[in-house]
Order: C-alpha cells, then structure tokens, then sequence
C-alpha cells in the first residue's frame, strides 16, 4: 500500500506541475500570436489528476480567467476529483 501511494503522490506532484507549465506555455504562446496548446489538452491534464496546477496556472499567467469553460470547468473538475476521493476513502476495504 505505501508503494501505492508514493506512486501516486508523485504522479499528482508531476501531473499537477506539467498543468502548471502547460498554462504558462500557452500563455506565452498567445502573447507572441504564435501556435497554441489545444483546450482539449488542458481539459484532459485535468482531468487525469493537474486540476489544481492547471487551475493555478490560470490564476498565475491571467490565462484563460475569462472563458467560462475554464473559469468554471476546472474548478468542477477539481471538485468532481474531490468527490470521488471522499467516495473511495469512505469504503470499506473489503466492499
């Protein structure tokens, strides 16, 4: 179980880094009107765990506050994530 669970703090840890950095990316990416990181790119490091580092990303750059599919998406990723932690933390192990 401990080998479990330091695999998965460091895959959040990386997971919520890489969201952070990809927002930064791509901020820096519009400033200099160049190619962007596809939405559905961020969405997806999101939803596999980088809620908070994407959503941190946002608030960091001043990227992508204003579109409402991320200023309310992330955070309801993040509280979808939140939930279903509470879920599996609340069973029983042997259910």
């Amino acid at each position: 179980m401990a080998v479990i669970m330091k695999f998965l703090s460091l895959y959040l840890i990386v997971i919520n880094l890489g969201g952070f950095i990809l927002m930064g990316y791509d901020k820096r990416k519009a400033v200099k009107n160049k190619w962007r990181v596809p939405e559905s790119r961020m969405f997806l490091t999101a939803a596999l765990g980088g809620s908070i580092g994407v959503w941190l990303g946002m608030r960091h750059f001043h990227h992508k506050t204003l579109h409402p599919q991320f200023k309310y998406g992330i955070p309801a990723i993040f509280a979808a994530q939140m939930l279903l932690l509470v879920f599996l933390i609340s069973r029983p192990y042997w259910a």
